[in-house]
């Protein structure tokens, strides 16, 4: 397929020579050897003029053509220049014509334009066009247009024969070497253009792989710039990639600041990234230098992998099973204790019953019955947290089960004065059994309102989100503007006997813990110390 651009810029270089050409024969002609006189520069000023029209409008003709258009511009390109060439050659003296020289370039533009076949059939039409005007000339055909026949009779038929074949030679031995070179020419710039295309192919396979691989990717420069930033990188970091192009890596991930020396080596590492909606990430890298074919390092490339999902996983896999086993054992004693506990209860009121006892041993006796009646409670309530209830799940409306959750509670003293701000949706329903769901409420409110010292204020809110995997889950929050807790006593908080409150039990959060799992739920704390603390209820929708 011919292009446009060749057949253009062909176009633009016949109007430089033939400008250039005919105006030197025209300037040489009337100042200086007055070749032709003034019919030849009336005809070489025509020439020049019907050159200049044919070359705009093939240019104007060339921006709409068609590929089979353009083949066709490109064949009257060759055709006109064999014309030009012939009629300059006939008003400058045919044999005596010094512009016989110019059918090479036709020659050669018919080799790069059209192929090597094109560029012999040109060649043979110069040779017939050569041999016709010296064969007129010496005949006296050419006497109308104003060539003598003198200079070819006088050189003889000889002489223009040899003319004749040394020029035909010349045409034939440029149309080999032009077409050779054009068809080298051609082939190199097929195989270039099947290269850039493949580039092109694989520059966009990679650009898919990189922004739809399930990792993070990023490239980095010696610099430690950023050049390549995936989209997964993006979800992660909360950083988009016009933002991160070309920052400092240890700029947009402070986390990984600590192994900045070891950036373009091989290697892997965690480290902590604060995400833009707040929550902290545990993130892992692993790196490897990239290099150049001489095996320079030219930058390197990073992985990025999610694991705060994992390892809060792991983690509550971890304290479950700590839990069943300390549940298991601490049943079996509790069982044991209770036993001993209530005979001590009884015997201790059937000897308060006795007349000797007096006054003194008689409040002895009373807060002897009181602390076991409190220890059998506690005991009871870890027996309930060690070993809950199989639950019988019903769909509840969230909201009315809050509602009357408040009424009960406004008659309790410890949140007299805690505002309840309930926003739970009225639509919002949830598969739970209804005395634990009561309970988990209970304690959530009750362990709220005495983080709170008794005053302050509780929203709970909810509604169905979606997760990462697609799944949908419905989430209650119950929220408080309390005291909080650091850190270490958030991993800790689900323990049994843990607690941060004076005169606590420690069940509370734990006993809530157990009934979320054993309804199918999960349970997440989130909490600032002096600013309050948010308990996520997850549950499946």
């Amino acid at each position: 397929m011919i292009e446009k651009k060749k057949v253009f810029w062909f176009i633009l270089l016949r109007l430089l020579v033939v400008t250039v050409f005919l105006v030197t024969t025209i300037y040489l002609d009337v100042h200086t050897y007055d070749v032709g006189g003034k019919v030849a520069g009336k005809v070489l000023l025509r020439l020049i003029g019907a050159t200049y029209l044919f070359s705009l409008l093939s240019l104007v003709a060339l921006r709409p053509a068609t590929p089979r258009h353009v083949r066709t511009l490109a064949y009257l390109q060759i055709v006109w220049d064999l014309i030009l060439v012939t009629v300059l050659i006939l008003v400058s003296g045919g044999v005596t014509s010094h512009y016989a020289f110019l059918y090479f370039l036709s020659i050669i533009s018919a080799s790069a334009l059209l192929a090597r076949s094109q560029a012999y059939y040109t060649a043979s039409l110069c040779v017939i066009l050569y041999g016709a005007i010296l064969d007129f000339q010496y005949y006296d055909k050419l006497a109308p247009l104003g060539l003598d026949s003198a200079p070819a009779q006088q050189w003889g038929a000889g002489y223009l024969f040899y003319l004749i074949f040394l020029h035909g030679a010349s045409f034939f031995l440029t149309a080999v070497l032009a077409g050779h070179m054009a068809e080298r020419a051609r082939v190199s710039e097929s195989a270039l253009k099947e290269k850039a295309i493949d580039y092109e192919e694989l520059e966009r396979l990679n650009t898919s792989i990189v922004s739809t691989i399930d990792s993070g990717l990023l490239t980095i420069n010696t610099a430690g710039r950023i050049r390549v930033f995936n989209r997964f990188a993006e979800l992660l970091t909360g950083v988009s990639q016009t933002d991160a192009y070309d920052r400092p890596l240890a700029e947009v991930l402070p986390g990984i600041a600590g192994f900045e020396s070891s950036f373009f080596e091989p290697g892997q590492g965690e480290f902590r990234h604060g995400a833009t909606d707040g929550r902290e990430l545990l993130l892992s890298f692993k790196s490897v230098p990239l290099l150049d074919k001489e095996g320079g390092t030219v930058g390197a490339l990073f992985d990025l992998h999610d694991l705060t999902e994992m390892k809060r996983m792991a983690s509550e896999l971890k304290r479950a099973d700590r839990l069943a086993a300390l549940g298991e054992l601490s049943a079996r004693m509790a069982h044991e204790i209770r036993n001993p506990l209530a005979a001590i209860s009884g015997s201790v009121q059937l000897v308060s019953l006795r007349p000797w006892v007096d006054e003194k041993d008689q409040r002895l006796f009373s807060i002897i019955v009181r602390e076991t009646d409190r220890l059998d409670g506690l005991l009871r309530d870890f027996l309930f947290y060690a070993k809950p209830n199989q639950p019988t799940k019903v769909k509840l409306q969230l909201r009315r089960v809050i509602v009357d959750l408040c009424a009960l509670l406004a008659t309790d003293p410890r949140l007299e004065r805690v505002e309840i701000d309930n926003q739970v949706p009225d639509d919002l329903v949830v598969q739970f059994d209804k005395d634990q769901c009561s309970q988990v409420f209970w304690n959530l409110l009750v362990n709220s309102a005495e983080a709170m010292s008794g005053e302050g204020q509780i929203w709970i809110s909810g509604g169905v989100t979606r997760e990462n995997g697609g799944r949908s889950e419905v989430c209650i929050r119950v929220r408080d503007n309390g005291t909080g807790m650091n850190p270490e006593d958030v991993k800790r908080v689900f323990e049994p006997f843990f607690t941060t409150k004076k005169g606590g039990t420690g069940l509370g959060l734990a006993t809530v813990y157990r009934i979320v799992e054993t309804n199918g739920g999960r349970m997440t704390v989130n909490s600032t110390q002096g600013k309050g603390t948010t308990v996520t209820l997850h549950f499946p929708s």
